[in-house]
This record gives structure tokens, C-alpha cells and sequence, in this order.
């Protein structure tokens, strides 16, 4: 370490309050036990993402060092909380602890030792979850939007959505579904596809004429991202059936011909509390909803 970084890290020293990993976990557990009203305390964690990847303190967030000036406001809106910074070792914390000061924030604190000194004192840490080398490649535009990113990638994967009819609704609907990254999709569908069927129920193909329209929908799907699971119904929804399927889904999308079956799908939905998106198309007009049940 040269002369001018030495003294930029005896002023940063200087300037912001370190203190141990033994102290920050006291303080995390205080906060824990004091409830949701006495939530003081920010704990961030600014090393890159592979350092992210090994091991985290409990409850951080992540704001690389590298973006802290564009991410920090967003990440910890409130300035007059206490921020408290930690790295691999401590000296990034200690010059983003003078950043966050120059940016407003009042009572930031840096963790001296860093995640090494944590791991070594032998206090808990979370591994993260991280995606595979195919998946970061195939939703990086995901991730790069801060309303999706890596955590809301894997509430899609995580999902399991419902669709009701693999027709004219159900088939662009599932397709970008599957595109997003939804996890489980099940479909179901008790008709065959026919030709007059492929100018607009895009799961389908010439090849598969007189096959049903809910496995047709399964090669599709899978032949675009291998990383959903598709479950067939191939069956009619009726007041026999309804309740067992819809049982294990998030989001049921309605994309049915006829009322009785949406009558039917509405019931069974409040009572089973799910909500459902409900799509209609007439000629050039379309209509689209979503009913949340009690809300």
C-alpha cells in the first residue's frame, strides 16, 4: 500500500466508526428480538458478486461496491438509519462508509475484519442460491432490470401457473410464460388441434393436427426453455375435477369458451382463494382482468 492510500484509509478510519463482527451480531440479534417496530439497523454487504455467492451475513443486502453510489439510494431510501458496511476484510466497507457519509447518511458503521473475520469467529452465514452458467445466460435481460433481477428469477422459477384451454388465449399466454421463466405451467385441455385451429393458436404446428392441443403445448414449451416443468390435463374441467387441479397453483389463467366452465372456475377459486386472470376475445376486441379473491 502506497503513501497516498495509506492516508486515504487512516482518514476514512478517522471518519467512520468500525466495529467488531462480535458487535455487529449483538446488535442484529437486539434488533431481532426487539421486532418489526425497532428495525434500525441496515446491514449491507458490498462485495462483488462472487464474493456474494460463497457466503452472506443474514439478513444483508447486496450492493457491490462498484454500483454503490447508483444502487444505495433505492437499496436504503431512509438516510437516518444506521448503515452498517462490511467487505471480504474491512477496507472497502471503511471507504464506502466515507462515500455513504458524502451522500447524506448520517450513522454508518464499517465492520472491521470483514466476512473473513465473521466466518472465522464462526458465526452463521447463508449460501446463497445461484443460478447455472444456461440460466444466467438465458434470462440476463431479466436480471438486469431491479424490479426482476436474480431474486424475482427465481420467484418465477418457483411459480406454477395454471391455464385453462390451450387455445387462442392460453397459447401466446403460455408461451411467454414459458419464455419468462415460470416453473411449473399445467395445462389444461381436452381438444385435438385442427387446421382452422393454426392461425392463431400458436403452440401448435401443421405436424401435430389430431394431437391433443395440452401435449402439443408440452413440446412446445419445452423445446423453448427446458428449465419448466409442463403437467397435462387432458380432460375437461368440470365440478368432479376442479378443486383437485387448481390445488397446487399460484395463478390460474382462464382462457375457457364458454360460461359455464368460467362460472364453474370462479367458484372454485374463491373458495380455494386463487387468483385468477381472466382473458375474452370477440373478433378485433379483447378483454383481460385478474380476480384476487377478498381483495
Amino acid at each position: 500500500m502506497g503513501n497516498a492510500s495509506r492516508e486515504i484509509m487512516r482518514q476514512a478510519r478517522r471518519q467512520v466508526p468500525e466495529w467488531t463482527p462480535a458487535q455487529v451480531r449483538e446488535a442484529l440479534a437486539y434488533q431481532h428480538e426487539s421486532g418489526p417496530d425497532h428495525q434500525d439497523i441496515v446491514l449491507v454487504d458490498v462485495r462483488e458478486k462472487h464474493e456474494w455467492n460463497e457466503g452472506y451475513i443474514p439478513g444483508a443486502i447486496h450492493v457491490p461496491r462498484g454500483f454503490l453510489e447508483l444502487q444505495i439510494e433505492e437499496a436504503v431510501p431512509d438516510k437516518s438509519k444506521k448503515v452498517v458496511l462490511y467487505c471480504a476484510g474491512g477496507v472497502r466497507s471503511l471507504i464506502a462508509g466515507t462515500t455513504l457519509q458524502q451522500m447524506g447518511y448520517n450513522d454508518v458503521i464499517s465492520m472491521s475484519g470483514g466476512f473473513g473475520q465473521w466466518k472465522g469467529n464462526g458465526f452463521s452465514f447463508v449460501q446463497p442460491r445461484t443460478m447455472t452458467e444456461a440460466q444466467a445466460k438465458r434470462y440476463s435481460r431479466h436480471l438486469l432490470i431491479p424490479e426482476v433481477g436474480e431474486q424475482g428469477q427465481f420467484k418465477l422459477l418457483d411459480s406454477k401457473v395454471l391455464l385453462i384451454g390451450a387455445g387462442g388465449l392460453g397459447s401466446p399466454a403460455a408461451y411467454y410464460l414459458a419464455a419468462a421463466g415460470v416453473g411449473t405451467i399445467g395445462i389444461i385441455d381436452a381438444d385435438i388441434v385442427d387446421e382452422s385451429n393454426l392461425q392463431r393458436q400458436i403452440l401448435h404446428n401443421t405436424k401435430r393436427i389430431g394431437q391433443y392441443k395440452a401435449e402439443s403445448a408440452r413440446e412446445t414449451i419445452e423445446a423453448l426453455n427446458p428449465d419448466v416443468k409442463v403437467v397435462t390435463y387432458i380432460e375437461r374441467l368440470d365440478e368432479t375435477n376442479v378443486a383437485r387441479i387448481i390445488a397446487d397453483y399460484d395463478v390460474i389463467l382462464d382462457g375457457t369458451d364458454n360460461f359455464p366452465t368460467r362460472y364453474l372456475l370462479n367458484d372454485a377459486a374463491l373458495i380455494a382463494n386463487k387468483p385468477v386472470v381472466h382473458g375474452s376475445v370477440f373478433r378485433f376486441e379483447g378483454q383481460v382482468t385478474v380476480f384476487k379473491p377478498y381483495e
